[in-house]
């Protein structure tokens, strides 16, 4: 017998990949679909997230569930709490991908800079052709140290780090420009 992770089942994406459930992914696609209708910071997103898992839990005998089901539950769960047109908005992609900066300069060696943006550049295509469209970018100060071998700040450093902020909104940009999904919007966040 396999258990998984929080008796929770896997969710198929359409491209044939499934991913486990991720309850702060849901929050975030139900803060989206809720911006989308004008609705700034839902403080809902949260509990219907929470409600979602709990329904999701009662399934024991799903172990996969399509994308398209899932959303079909949620849209249903919010017409029912009378937020339709958050409902409507709501679309369930990929979950959010946390990209590590420091690891991918680390990874980038003695190729510096030009391996860490072929790096960085790979892995923001991985997750955009898996169908993610929020991006978390984490660690950018140290990575920028990392790559310049600097422990205190400099004038480059902050050059570097904007240029790497950049590079990153370009490329999403580009991705959206060239049509990975018509219509589908891509957020992107460098901590």
């Amino acid at each position: 017998m396999i258990a998984f992770r929080d008796n929770l089942p896997l969710i198929a994406l359409p491209n044939g990949h499934s991913v486990a459930f991720d309850r702060d992914w849901l929050a975030r696609a139900l803060n989206v679909a809720a911006v989308r209708c004008g609705y700034t910071k839902w403080w809902l997103a949260p509990h219907v997230a929470e409600s979602v898992q709990q329904w999701l839990e009662t399934l024991n005998e799903i172990n996969v569930m399509p994308v398209a089901k899932l959303t079909r539950a949620v849209r249903a769960a919010l017409q029912v709490i009378g937020y339709a047109e958050v409902g409507d908005r709501f679309e369930a992609a990929a979950p959010f991908s946390r990209i590590s900066l420091p690891e991918i300069a680390v990874r980038a060696g003695n190729g510096f800079e030009l391996a860490f943006f072929e790096q960085l550049d790979r892995r923001l295509c991985e997750v955009m052709e898996l169908g993610g469209s929020y991006f978390e970018l984490h660690g950018l100060e140290p990575c920028v140290r990392i790559l310049r071998r600097r422990r205190a700040w400099c004038s480059g450093c902050s050059e570097l780090k904007a240029e790497i902020v950049q590079f990153a909104r370009e490329r999403t940009g580009l991705a959206r420009r060239a049509g990975f999904e018509p219509g589908r919007e891509l957020f992107l966040y460098v901590e």
